[in-house]
């Protein structure tokens, strides 16, 4: 079968289809042919090796994070799906390979598709979408009545977490360029800052809480305009010792950890407020969750564009310039 393939850390090159075998499904496992895979920021990450401490590979390793397809054979013992079922996943961390003509999951990351949804839409929903439901609703306990700020609300992630924030009472600030202003509200933001003209945190105050989604300046940002007692939950900072012991359980990484995160946490100790970095887990049941939503019409991927695979370096090159409003997609 032909796959996207990591074959060493670097630059572009670095990953290249190739021909390689068909996998086999094991106990528990659904085999998956792969209609669409959705493209996320974490992939080049990866590609450049700046994860490696957090994700390790066996190289050469089929790349990807996320896809939808088709049921194409089951394991023993699997229960819930047949041959022929429309579903999506979120593969597992430690092993990749959704940028493939198929690929071999656990069924416990598997769920239904939305039936509202095509294929392309729905490749583009499980990293995003996890990431944002379980920064919003576990990790910062958004309900009815929380004012809540997103960086960077028109990328992939900030599409989703916008809904999810509403969905679940909260009133909404984000950032956006002026291209991603109608979008944004279209979403439901309630105030939109233009990032490329102000700057927020001159002006903005009183928030419960912040999803950060940019890093950097922003994130620093965020620490000061919450209130006393206000939590910062960001995947683009940097990770910190809960990341290592409930994220990753990986309980040997927290000192490493506490060190790199410690000038983070000490200015917003200063301040007053909680800084927490997540890396989401893959869930078959939070995707069942979500297909719930998009089927009430709650909730909706945005996809930027769809690439076909023949052209995945393409739509890669796309996705690092930063500049994609929702997600970028690969066809088979």
């Amino acid at each position: 079968m032909r796959a996207y393939v990591l074959t060493r850390y670097g630059g572009p090159d670095a990953m290249q289809i190739r021909d390689v075998p068909e996998p086999q499904p094991e106990p528990g496992e659904v085999r998956i042919k792969v209609v669409a895979e959705g493209l996320n920021p974490v992939d080049y990450k990866i590609r450049q090796g700046g994860l490696r401490v957090i994700t390790r590979l066996r190289l050469p390793a089929v790349a990807g994070c996320e896809l939808a397809g088709t049921v194409d054979a089951v394991g023993p013992g699997v229960s819930g799906f047949a041959v022929g079922d429309p579903v999506y996943a979120r593969v597992d961390k430690a092993r990749l390979g959704a940028f493939a003509e198929f690929v071999c999951l656990q069924q416990d990351l598997v769920a239904p598709m939305p039936v509202s949804l095509g294929f392309a839409e729905a490749a583009g929903l499980p990293l995003a979408g996890l990431t944002a439901l379980q920064a919003l609703r576990d990790e910062l306990g958004v309900g009815h009545g929380t004012r809540l700020f997103i960086s960077g609300g028109a990328g992939g992630v900030g599409t989703l977490a916008i809904q999810l924030a509403k969905y679940l009472g909260a009133e909404v600030t984000t950032t956006a360029s002026s291209r991603g202003e109608a979008l944004v509200r279209s979403l439901g933001a309630d105030r939109v800052i233009d990032y490329t003209k102000q700057d927020f945190a001159g002006f903005l105050h009183g928030f419960d809480a912040g999803l950060d989604l940019v890093g950097g300046e922003a994130l620093e940002g965020i620490f000061r305009i919450l209130k006393p007692g206000g939590k910062v939950v960001s995947i683009a900072g940097a990770p910190e010792p809960l990341t290592a012991r409930k994220d990753l359980r990986r309980p040997l990484l927290a000192p490493l950890f506490w060190v790199i995160s410690w000038s983070l946490r000490r200015r917003a100790h200063r301040l007053g407020v909680s800084y927490r970095y997540l890396f989401m887990h893959p869930s078959g049941e939070d995707l069942r969750f979500l297909a719930r939503l998009v089927d009430d019409g709650k909730l909706r991927p945005v996809v930027d564009s769809i690439y076909p695979f023949d052209r995945i370096g393409e739509a890669f090159a796309v996705l690092e310039e930063g500049r994609a409003k929702g997600k970028i997609v690969v066809t088979l």
